[in-house]
């Protein structure tokens, strides 16, 4: 989806441009942009702060993140020299427009031809007031573009508030409201599996199904994001916008063309169809959980309230048992979670069919395991697929399962994903489909506002977890109701020569 750019100039203005999110996300992507010639030449990087940074100190400041942040070898002098000459810092204050604001807008201005890209990785309660600024001093042209990182809101209330400020200076085909997971090459290649191979997409449904399970889990605490996380909690920082965004990417329906349009109406049907969860089902379909002090990679760790050094009542862990009612999905349950402080680090989803009508083998042949899909998204990305088969070197039939494993870095050679590199190029290329409409947001709000009312009354408490575990026992339970469990990494069960294989 993604072409070169062929515009005559581009100005990258990144308002929160020397925090952490630009320094270890967004240099690094605009670098590999720039190492793979998709800038236009007279391409100019502003990175907007209200300190004020000498160009130099800044620069340097963008070469130690490269240096930290970017694989081995990619970092090529050459190319650093053109890239440090794009990068301009600039003092502005969103909340005075003054001199600095005039000074920066006869930048922007002295290069009329220029289409400005507007990258908000400031807190969304600034969007409002970033967008009047920039209207106010006239630097919306038509061919502007304005990016927002997640999450858009609190809830549907300011989501809508939000997304209503932003409206009144852009259009809607202007906005790209940015989901990193959504860029990654794997999610990408959901897409491809679902809608170019027969055979999956004639078992893509509730008749071959038995259960979706999606998850993204944490090793990490609070690391430096202590002021948001204690205010957005796991269902707002991860459910409402990656977990949703993955859930609607493998249920939506084939849309008539693979473009922004038709891939953004098939998600939001899928939305829609969520049942929604209120009253006691709120209780019975979902777990939230605060982690404890416990022991992660064989270092002790402090528990959240520590690290917080306050009292919260804040949930790091969130599961949720979500249906779908339309005739693709009616009964298959999709299982969601999210936690920090975590066993391991991985995201993925499970695909997980189910068992053979008939068993044509007797029980001496072993235990028959249902088919498996492992859709990996981090941190490494594939596709496995496990099946059953007869074990060769034993003379009686007996069956084991067997994993098919696509490894992208090894097939594809060369391959190194960013997914912040291919949805920036996407912005620069006027190309929204890996992008939300507010639509889609709006309803992921509405249908989540009644589990964050019920999880944030006074008498409900998170449970609580050991770091370094799988999360809350209550978790387990959620599965266990209806015969399932989370398929989780294990390392002791795993084929060395398979290190990708899973309970």
């Amino acid at each position: 989806m993604t072409k070169e750019p062929d515009l005559p100039g581009l100005d990258i203005v990144i308002f929160g441009g020397t925090g952490d999110l630009s320094i270890r996300k967004l240099m690094p992507a605009l670098y590999r942009s720039e190492l793979e010639g998709k800038l236009a030449a007279a391409t100019r990087i502003f990175a907007i702060a209200r300190k004020s940074q000498a160009v130099a100190a800044f620069q340097a400041k963008v070469r130690q993140g490269l240096e930290h942040y970017l694989n081995d070898g990619e970092l090529c002098e050459k190319r650093w020299q053109v890239f440090k000459d794009r990068l301009h810092p600039v003092s502005l204050d969103i909340a005075a427009v003054n001199e600095q604001w005039d000074s920066f807008a006869d930048q922007l201005q002295a290069s009329p031809q220029s289409t400005a890209v507007f990258y908000l990785a400031i807190p969304p309660s600034l969007y409002g007031q970033t967008c009047a600024c920039l209207a106010e001093k006239s630097l919306i042209s038509p061919q502007s573009r304005i990016v927002l990182e997640k999450p858009i809101g609190y809830d549907l209330e300011s989501a809508q508030a939000i997304n209503d400020q932003v409206a009144q200076h852009f259009d809607e085909h202007h906005i790209y409201r940015i989901d990193h997971y959504l860029g990654k090459a794997t999610v990408q290649n959901l897409l491809a599996l679902r809608f170019t191979n027969l055979l999956f997409e004639t078992l893509w449904d509730g008749k071959s199904i038995d259960q979706v399970q999606i998850t993204l889990a944490e090793t990490v605490g609070l690391e430096d994001r202590v002021e948001f996380y204690d205010r957005a909690g796991a269902l707002r920082d991860m459910v409402q916008n990656h977990l949703l965004q993955l859930l609607c990417l493998v249920a939506m329906e084939p849309p008539h063309k693979l473009d922004a349009e038709n891939i953004r109406a098939e998600k939001l049907k899928v939305l829609k169809a969520l049942r929604p969860i209120t009253g006691d089902d709120i209780h019975r379909l979902t777990v939230r959980g605060q982690y404890g002090e416990g022991e992660v990679n064989g270092a002790p760790v402090p528990g959240y309230l520590t690290e917080l050094s306050a009292e919260s009542k804040t949930e790091t862990y969130a599961a949720i048992r979500a249906h779908i009612d339309n005739w693709r999905w009616a009964g298959v349950p999709f299982y969601l979670r999210t936690g920090k402080r975590l066993q391991e680090r991985f995201a993925e989803i499970v695909i997980q069919f189910k068992p053979v009508t008939h068993l044509a083998y007797g029980r001496a042949a072993g235990q028959l395991q249902p088919n498996r899909m492992i859709i990996r998204l981090q941190p490494d990305e594939g596709i496995q697929l496990q099946l059953m088969a007869k074990e060769l070197h034993r003379y009686e039939p007996h069956l084991k399962p067997v994993t098919l494993n696509l490894d992208f870095a090894n097939t594809y050679e060369g391959f190194s994903s960013d997914a912040y590199k291919r949805l920036l190029l996407d912005v620069i290329a006027g190309d929204q489909s890996l992008f939300a409409h507010r639509h889609e947001v709006e309803e992921a709000w509405g249908w989540l506002d009644p589990i964050l009312a019920a999880w944030h009354h006074p008498r409900n408490t998170p449970h609580p977890y050991q770091a370094g575990s799988w999360g809350p026992e209550q978790a387990d339970a959620l599965l266990e109701r209806y015969g399932h469990h989370w398929v989780n990494p294990d390392p002791a069960d795993a084929d060395p020569k398979d290190a990708g294989a899973r309970s």
